[in-house]
C-alpha cells in the first residue's frame, strides 16, 4: 500500500529500528534493513546511503560479523527512538488533562542570527509551541524547554514563564490564532480514510511487516506536530480521536502476521562490547 507522499528514508528507518532493534540489545544485518525496504519501495542505494548518513550523525554503530555488517543503536538514536514511543503509546494524540497551565517563552535574538532565530522557532514548533506574538511563543502545559535552549546554546536570549489566562481570555480564539490548525486536521481524516479499511483485512506477513512500518512512521509524524491542544478547545468534531482509534485498531491486527516476518527475514545479532 503506497502513496505519493510516501515518508523519508530516515524516518521510515527510525520506525524500523524502534520496532526490531529497540530494548533488545540486537545489531541487525545490513541486507535483511535493505530487503524490507525494497519490500516498502526504497532502493538498495538509498537505503545504504541513509545508513551511512546515521552512522555519521551518531544514530547508528556498526558491528562487523564475519564478512557481514550489522548496525545497532547508539545512545542518541535511542533516546529518539524512546522519545518517540512514548509520544506515540503514552502521551497520545488527545490531550483531556490540561490543568489550565501554559509555558510561554520570549526571545530577543540579533537581527542577524538568523539561522539561530530559525533553528529555534523550528524547535519550539516540534515541542508543541506556537507564535503568540513575534517573540513570545505559547505552549499547552508545562513544557521543559532548558534541555532544547542549552542545546541552541541561547539560554542567554531566552526567557521561560508559566502562566494561567485570564478569566475573561477567549482561549479559543487565541488557538485559532497561533495554530495553524486546519491543515492538521486534514491530515488526521486523510489518515483514517487511508488506514481505516485495514481494520476490516489481515493482509499476509510481509505486506503486514511493510503496512506497519508505514503506518506507525507517518503516524508518529502526524503526532509529532499536533501541540495537543487542549481538547476543550477544540473544535467538537477535531478527528485526533478517531485517527488514533484508527491507528491502534490497524496496529493491533497487523502485529502478529508482521512480527512472523520479521522473525523470517531479519538477521539479527547481539550487542558485542566495543573492544578496547
Amino acid at each position: 500500500m503506497t502513496r505519493d507522499d510516501s515518508p523519508r528514508p530516515q524516518s521510515l528507518m527510525l520506525t524500523f529500528l524502534g520496532d526490531q532493534v529497540l530494548g533488545r540489545d540486537v545489531c541487525v544485518y545490513s541486507g535483511s534493513v535493505i530487503d524490507v525496504f525494497a519490500r516498502a519501495g526504497i532502493g538498495e542505494q538509498a537505503t545504504r546511503s541513509t545508513l551511512t548518513r546515521m552512522v555519521g550523525r551518531g544514530l547508528l554503530r556498526r558491528q562487523r560479523e564475519g564478512r557481514r555488517m550489522y548496525f545497532g543503536l547508539t545512545a542518541r538514536s535511542e533516546a529518539v527512538l524512546r522519545d518517540g514511543e512514548r509520544r506515540v503509546w503514552h502521551t497520545g494524540a488527545v490531550n483531556r488533562r490540561w490543568d489550565g497551565t501554559w509555558t510561554l517563552l520570549g526571545f530577543s535574538l540579533p537581527e542577524s542570527w538568523q539561522r539561530q532565530r530559525h533553528d529555534l522557532r523550528s524547535r519550539l514548533a516540534w515541542a508543541g509551541f506556537g507564535p503568540l506574538f513575534n517573540g513570545l511563543w505559547i505552549a499547552p502545559g508545562e513544557v521543559d524547554v532548558a534541555a532544547l535552549v542549552a542545546e541552541l546554546d541561547l539560554s542567554a536570549h531566552v526567557k521561560v514563564f508559566r502562566a494561567h489566562a485570564d478569566a475573561g481570555m477567549d482561549i479559543g480564539a487565541m488557538i485559532e490564532e497561533t495554530w495553524e490548525l486546519s491543515g492538521l486536521a486534514a491530515s488526521y481524516e486523510a489518515f483514517v480514510r487511508h488506514w481505516g479499511p485495514c481494520a476490516e483485512r489481515t493482509p499476509d506477513g510481509d505486506e503486514a511487516l511493510v503496512s506497519r512500518l508505514r503506518m506507525q512512521t507517518e503516524w508518529l509524524g502526524l503526532i509529532r506536530r499536533d501541540p495537543r491542544l487542549p481538547v476543550e478547545h477544540l473544535p467538537d468534531d477535531w478527528p485526533a480521536e478517531r485517527a488514533e482509534k484508527t491507528f491502534r485498531t490497524v496496529h493491533e491486527r497487523l502485529t502478529p502476521p508482521a512480527r512472523d516476518a520479521a522473525r523470517r527475514l531479519l538477521d539479527l545479532v547481539p550487542v558485542r562490547a566495543p573492544q578496547a
